[in-house]
């Protein structure tokens, strides 16, 4: 699954989890995803945790979170 693909996966609405990136179809945020793997979570713990994520939505998560830090310059 290429990148696109992937972010596809990645939905915000401001009627949904006050309008935080979450997993298309879910009400369950990037940032806890993050939050999960910088814990030192591992994905098959995210999955047992979130059993309606996919390994895909969590890549998803993380090229999600890539792409914002890409576009950040420190002036």
């Amino acid at each position: 699954m290429d990148r696109e693909e992937l972010l596809k996966r990645i939905t915000a609405d401001p009627n949904i989890m006050v309008g935080k990136p979450i997993v298309r179809g879910t009400r369950i945020t990037v940032e806890a995803i993050l939050d999960e793997l910088a814990g030192g979570i591992s994905e098959d713990e995210i999955l047992e945790d979130f059993p309606e994520l996919t390994p895909e939505d969590i890549r998803a998560a993380v090229v999600y979170a890539q792409e914002l830090v890409a576009e950040q310059r420190v002036h």
